[in-house]
């Protein structure tokens, strides 16, 4: 599954020792776990121009940014004519939740230990 993690809420945890970036991976400090992150940035709203790549809501990775010829500066992602406001961050590698043991046990879902502790943590933050 991926969650994507606004660089602000990062640094927050940074400050608060609770998480870090280390070597390409978000470490938690509570359970020692880590995931790999890719640099992104989630589209919030278009400033100028028209939306021709149906951009606003989505996330996208650098290299995506790249291959759709976009020029990146910041919190501004220029594509053609088009002017967005974006918000950096990274995109969380972490276990999907594996499915229910049984039929039955419905309302019961079966997660890893990390992707509950991401969880967790990102909830409480959020």
């Amino acid at each position: 599954m991926k969650l994507f993690l606004p660089q602000k809420t990062l640094e927050e945890w940074s400050s608060g020792e609770k998480a870090d970036l280390q070597d390409g991976k978000l470490v938690v400090t509570e359970g020692k776990a880590s995931h790999a992150v890719t640099p992104a940035v989630h589209f919030v709203k278009l400033v100028s121009g028209v939306d021709q790549g149906q951009l606003v809501g989505r996330v996208k990775t650098m290299s995506q940014l790249d291959q759709l010829g976009c020029e990146h500066m910041m919190d501004s992602v220029i594509l053609g004519d088009a002017a967005y406001e974006v918000t950096p961050g990274y995109i969380a590698d972490v276990p999907a939740p594996a499915p229910a043991a049984a039929k039955g046990d419905a309302k019961k879902k079966a997660t890893s230990p990390e992707a509950d502790l991401l969880a967790a943590f990102i909830l409480d933050k959020l």
